[in-house]
């Protein structure tokens, strides 16, 4: 009989392994922990491994910012060979030879990659058009046209390069397509090129974090496992905060507004509020309360509160 569901809150750095969705990564996690409510900060394909927060119960309100924060992969791809999917799974589709590449030469085209552009999404992927997704209208043989979407990469590192293959550390923002990314510097290299591995090794801001596998997760006692378990706030690292007081605390979790803060509310760590910023918010004894707004009069407005 399955363990009954229990509310539990947190996020879990989760190493999602190769050959299974991060859905079913997710569900796997979720059944560990007996968790009532589950989400994710941002899918990785079945043939890609790593870092996926997943998050329970109250920490699910964080899934947004987690799928709007950067990633940071490695890659490697496979020179030569160009396939349907842009990884190892697809049929090749194209081949081209190889020209003599030097590691000078691949850093500065890798350069010219860097900062603001334009991507088109591959057609094997889960956006949809017309109201259906890209790559069931691949797996018919169509091929649509695709609006381009904006993206920034912060780092393009060289870790390896041979004759046939070259390996990458990625920086990159949200909806960036990592093996379309390939495909182009291929291309600017004078050939064509697949996916062959790809691992995310972090998502913003848990950079250096431990990630945990379902195996190593399985084999541990629900004491331990609850001990893995981030605070839903270490999500919103990159914001600023504010304090409040007990009555205050009070008024921001019902959604009613907060006056302006007097002087001994504000501590000196507490930043100057501007209208519209956006905080995170703390109560009595460093009890995470949620998202507050800053309004034109110097108060709070309740965002997205936490339980």
């Amino acid at each position: 009989m399955r363990a009954p569901r229990r509310p539990i809150d947190g996020i879990l750095l989760l190493d999602k392994p190769l050959g299974i969705s991060s859905n079913a990564a997710l569900q796997r996690a979720r059944s560990l922990y007996a968790a009532a409510k589950a989400g994710h900060g941002g899918s990785l394909d079945p043939l890609a491994s790593g870092m996926l927060p997943v998050c329970f119960g109250q920490a699910t309100k964080v899934c947004g910012p987690l799928l709007g924060s950067s990633k940071v992969y490695r890659v490697t791809a496979a020179l030569g060979a160009r396939t349907a999917t842009g990884d190892g799974e697809g049929e090749v589709v194209e081949e081209a030879a190889i020209p003599p590449l030097a590691a000078t030469e691949l850093n500065l085209i890798l350069g010219e990659f860097l900062g603001t552009q334009e991507q088109v999404p591959p057609m094997y992927s889960a956006l949809k058009q017309g109201g259906r997704r890209l790559y069931d209208l691949a797996r018919q043989g169509q091929t649509v046209a695709r609006t381009p979407r904006t993206i920034r990469l912060q780092r393009l590192e060289l870790l390896a390069l041979t004759a046939q293959s070259f390996e990458l550390v990625v920086e990159c923002s949200k909806g960036t397509y990592i093996r379309t990314l390939v495909e182009d510097i291929a291309r600017r290299c004078g050939t064509v090129a697949h996916t062959q591995e790809l691992r995310r090794l972090s998502v913003a801001p848990f950079e250096g974090e431990p990630m945990y596998s379902l195996e190593g997760l399985a084999a541990m006692e629900p004491e331990a496992l609850a001990g893995l378990l981030l605070r839903p706030d270490r999500a919103l690292a990159g914001l600023g905060t504010v304090e409040v007081g007990e009555e205050d605390s009070l008024r921001l979790l019902q959604g009613k507004l907060v006056g302006p803060l007097g002087p001994t509310e504000m501590p000196e760590k507490t930043p100057a509020r501007v209208p519209g910023e956006v905080l995170r918010a703390y109560g009595p004894g460093g009890r995470f309360l949620g998202l507050v707004e800053g309004t034109p009069e110097g108060g709070l407005k309740a965002r997205r509160m936490f339980t």
